[in-house]
């Protein structure tokens, strides 16, 4: 009787032990998700055609901001998943935004965008904002940045188009 007695304390203690870290995992989460958020750092870099484009002017959309290169063959691999996703999805406010690492600037990134029939902004990179996104250590690496220009998501290597749609479909 002792034994079925301790067993069934141990039992109900431990369902009471678990619900309560449960509760609290949910508020702890709900209390640092907000101040987890990172602002999105703002840049202003040249586009294909040589002009300014800036992150601030994005305000309000929801945009995946992707860092990459035309030599990768992960990147390569995602750019089919970014056009599709941005042609669903630019009319309910979504932007893209790709980030070309490439040391040859447009002159190598202007010819494969063309061959790739990428028709979403690219942006030539540099040092400074690849260091204001934490520094870029491996590409693809891929932010999904909300309406009010918080970081969200991050993704380092390579993710499927559904990846992307699941975050983005949050925030749209």
């Amino acid at each position: 009787m002792k034994r079925k007695t301790w067993f069934l304390t141990v039992f109900i203690s431990l369902i009471l032990l678990a619900v309560s870290a449960f509760v609290v995992k949910q508020q702890w989460t709900s209390m640092t998700d907000a101040a987890e958020l990172e602002k999105a750092p703002n840049f202003t870099l040249m586009d294909l055609e040589g002009k300014p484009v800036s992150l601030s002017a994005l305000k309000g959309k929801v945009v995946i901001l992707d860092f990459w290169a035309t030599w990768c063959p992960p990147c390569r691999e995602e750019i089919p998943h970014f056009i599709s996703i941005y042609s669903q999805y630019k009319d309910e406010g979504l932007e893209v935004i790709g980030v070309a690492l490439d040391r040859g600037g447009a002159s190598v990134v202007k010819p494969f965008a063309e061959d790739f029939g990428i028709n979403y902004p690219i942006l030539i990179g540099n040092q400074e904002v690849s260091n204001d996104y934490g520094g870029i250590r491996g590409i693809p690496t891929t932010f999904v940045i909300d309406r009010k220009g918080y970081i969200v998501e991050k993704y380092v290597g390579y993710r499927d188009k559904e990846i992307f749609e699941s975050a983005i479909r949050k925030l749209l």
